[in-house]
């Protein structure tokens, strides 16, 4: 079971997501995930978020048209106002049954009130071991950010 910190969702890829090739279009993919970081940022803080920085887009593998795609996402760091999001992408070919990993980022979204002002986000509790390593894996990301 998921907490507030976690996110599934999926879609199908749809001829209109497609670039010249017949592959889903990067720009898609990037759209899709800022809606999914958007998502798992306003679940767990309860307010309006938007996007401060994408981190590491790594896009290991193309995304063919007619596949399944989920993404798992992840509040791994929270500092005062902002989340960082780890998003994982898995991509299922429905035919032949595969399964493989195509995509993986880091978003840092910041909560904002009704004026676009930034306001506190609830404190991470990372409980499991991967939640932990998750966390510390962020904060030496937000460290290195910063200098």
């Amino acid at each position: 079971m998921m907490d507030n910190s976690q996110t599934e969702m999926n879609i199908l890829v749809t001829p209109e997501m497609a670039n010249f090739s017949g592959k889903m279009h990067g720009g898609s993919m990037l759209k899709k995930l800022d809606e999914v970081a958007y998502t798992t940022a306003i679940q767990y803080c309860g307010h309006y978020a938007v996007t401060l920085s994408v981190d590491q887009v790594l896009f290991k593998n193309p995304v063919e048209i007619g596949e399944f795609v989920t993404f798992l996402a992840s509040v791994n760091y929270t500092g005062r106002t902002s989340m960082e999001i780890g998003i994982k992408v898995i991509a299922k070919n429905l035919k032949e049954q595969t399964v493989r990993h195509t995509h993986s980022c880091f978003f840092t979204m910041v909560a904002v009130d009704d004026k676009g002002h930034s306001i506190n986000v609830p404190p991470l509790e990372p409980s499991s071991e991967v939640a932990k390593r998750r966390f510390n894996d962020a904060l030496r990301r937000r460290q290195r950010r910063m200098e």
